[in-house]
């Protein structure tokens, strides 16, 4: 299996980088896992409710385009999608591991996702209610994909109940 994330934005500030390769780093020999940065559209400075919608479909097409359909599912990150305990993730992985499913999991821009790229999603998955900052998006991503594996190799990183 392996896991590729496709995430709107480069050029994150350096605390995020450290964060996200430290978790990257702990998680290549559990899952073969990649970043895929995606230019991010370029921004008015009072971009209207139409050029809103303009920055998510010129970033979904570079998300599709990126996305390699029948290949792999497509995981949206979506504040409106399913939440998922650690322990109901670890058990998705270990599923998809069985299958032998790769996973393209994305990571919207700062307006969020085309609708052309939920309709396509496999799984919409909410990693809180909460509104987080992209960037910080990155490392709470990476921690818990690290936190499933940890818990799908008896590792005792998880200290679950």
């Amino acid at each position: 299996m392996k896991v590729r994330i496709l995430s709107v934005g480069n050029k994150m500030p350096k605390w995020v980088q450290t964060g996200f390769d430290e978790y990257f780093k702990r998680i290549q020999p559990m899952l073969n896992t990649e970043i895929v940065e995606i230019a991010a559209a370029k921004r008015a400075k009072n971009p209207s409710d139409a050029n809103l919608a303009q920055y998510r479909e010129q970033e979904g097409q570079a998300i599709l385009a990126a996305h390699a359909a029948g290949r792999e599912q497509l995981w949206v990150l979506d504040v409106k999608g399913k939440m998922l305990s650690t322990e109901q993730l670890a058990e998705k992985l270990a599923d998809g591991m069985q299958q032998g499913d790769d996973i393209a999991l994305v990571i919207g821009g700062a307006d969020g996702v085309s609708p052309e790229v939920l309709a396509k999603a496999d799984v919409k998955w909410s990693l809180s209610a909460l509104t987080l900052p992209h960037p910080l998006v990155r490392v709470v991503l990476m921690e818990q994909l690290y936190r499933a594996m940890s818990i799908n190799h008896n590792h005792p990183y998880h200290r679950g109940n």
